[in-house]
């Protein structure tokens, strides 16, 4: 791939299209929280990277299935059911309290109730979704490129899944973080994390390397891949690392490729799959992971 296949992703740039987005995926991935069986570390709740954007895949509901997806080829919010009925609303500029009612009243012209919890997640500072006229930005240019660079990252990911013969997550995005992540398991359990809730005990119940890309949210400000070890083995921190630009960040407790950086690099594909292996390497070397039997040479 070239680097034009990585488009720009300042976050500077696109920020109030981000957290308004961030906000309305929320909206959308609690429905899916909501209609589908717990499954283990919440795989149950993520969306997923599609051909035109990213959707919930299929969700039960009753004897048949509902399907959403935020098109970002087109610009549209898509509603899909089994029994064959169809529903689309245009992707622009409105708040999240619009948002959320045009939302509520396109489920119910398919017959669709649920409860959602109508507080976001994951954030300082929530606004429920009914009272957030905070958030009302939309570029769909900005859009497009965010989904692109999500495109991309998946591909990597997935390649990179594929060298894992142990318990492995599918290639998720996680709307409560606003980034799209894939863990790797050494089939051990973890120790309990001290004062963590309901939520993060079930994330965390199991030794996990986990790498993702978020866009720059959450107070950071720059868009990055990352990796991080839970627990983390002593030593992690101070562990080799590609490309040479990567870094640990210690405030994170995660290794961080700047996407800025990664798209400076000869070949981005090849430096992103080297600082996938090299930090995934790195914990499960100290933390004795069974490489023998989790791992498989790349076909």
């Amino acid at each position: 791939m070239t680097p034009s296949a990585w488009p720009s992703l300042k976050w500077s740039e696109w920020q109030k299209t981000a957290d308004t987005l961030h906000m309305w995926t929320q909206i959308v991935g609690k429905t899916r929280l909501a209609l589908s069986p717990l499954q283990a570390h919440w795989w149950n709740v993520p969306l997923y990277v599609s051909a035109r954007g990213l959707n919930t895949s299929a969700i039960p509901y009753g004897s048949e299935f509902l399907e959403i997806t935020f098109d970002f080829v087109s610009h549209d919010l898509k509603f899909a059911m089994s029994t064959g009925a169809t529903l689309s609303t245009p992707l622009r500029a409105q708040s999240v309290a619009d948002f959320y009612r045009e939302y509520q009243r396109s489920l119910a012209a398919l017959g669709v109730s649920v409860n959602i919890h109508p507080v976001p997640v994951e954030l300082q500072h929530p606004i429920p979704f009914l009272e957030d006229v905070e958030h009302a930005s939309y570029d769909p240019e900005a859009a497009h490129r965010f989904w692109r660079v999500l495109m991309q990252a998946d591909k990597v990911f997935q390649e990179f899944s594929s060298r894992f013969l142990g318990k492995v997550s599918p290639v998720h995005f996680f709307w409560g973080s606003f980034d799209l992540a894939v863990t790797r398991f050494s089939g051990r359990p973890a120790p309990p994390r001290a004062g963590a809730d309901a939520v993060t005990r079930e994330a965390y119940s199991r030794e996990v390397i986990s790498a993702g890309f978020w866009p720059g949210n959450g107070g950071f400000g720059e868009a990055a891949f990352y990796c991080y070890a839970a627990p983390a083995p002593s030593g992690f921190e101070n562990a080799p690392k590609q490309p040479a630009s990567a870094s640990y960040d210690k405030t994170l407790g995660e290794f961080i490729l700047l996407y800025e950086d990664l798209r400076q690099e000869p070949s981005p594909d090849e430096a992103l799959l080297a600082f996938l292996q090299s930090t995934y390497e790195a914990g499960a070397n100290l933390a004795h992971w069974d490489r023998t039997l989790l791992e498989r040479a790349p076909s």
